[in-house]
């Protein structure tokens, strides 16, 4: 449906990265676009409000999740742990690609796939192939802190979110609904 598709970055610390992208499904969906978003480190069986909504299957959105743990304290020490998760990426990744090559999906979300990067948990190239070898009217949405300087550079939209101000400062933990 759409005519050009675009690539779109919402990085930083601040809180809302994964809130806007939905919010921009919601919007494509609304307007006849078929949207596909991928979670990546966000497995199924975590207690995902915006996931948990959209299977309620008002909304044509799909959403997909790597169904795998990860434990952002302990699992970056586990050696094992993260090339087992280097390889269940790039195979999402392969798979991705050709979603959007053939224009499965109008917009594709990889939620979290910025921190994936900056981490080494995803490849560079992995992410180039799905960019530059996507039809030309999928619109590419990526998520997540730490956005690397090459994939801003390639981006046509780039949003920092900041923390200016937040309730885990106060000790106030992320609550059911609202962070999640």
């Amino acid at each position: 449906m759409l005519e050009k598709g675009l690539v779109q970055i919402y990085t930083g610390d601040g809180k809302g990265k994964t809130t806007a992208a939905f919010g921009l499904a919601l919007r494509a969906a609304g307007q006849g676009n078929k949207v596909l978003i991928y979670q990546f480190l966000k497995p199924a069986s975590l207690d995902v409000g915006e996931r948990f909504s959209l299977q309620l299957g008002a909304v044509r959105i799909r959403v997909e999740a790597l169904d795998m743990q990860w434990d952002m304290a302990k699992s970056f020490k586990d050696e094992m742990a993260v090339a087992q998760m280097q390889a269940a990426i790039k195979e999402v990744l392969d798979k991705l690609a050709e979603t959007a090559e053939k224009k499965f999906y109008d917009v594709l979300i990889l939620d979290e796939i910025n921190f994936c990067l900056s981490k080494k948990l995803a490849m560079f190239d992995d992410v180039m192939r799905i960019i530059n070898n996507r039809a030309p009217c999928v619109e590419i949405i990526m998520t997540g802190r730490g956005a690397t300087k090459e994939m801003i550079e390639i981006a046509d939209l780039v949003t920092e979110m900041k923390c200016i101000k937040h309730p885990f400062e106060k000790g106030i933990g992320a609550r059911r609904g609202i962070e999640y």
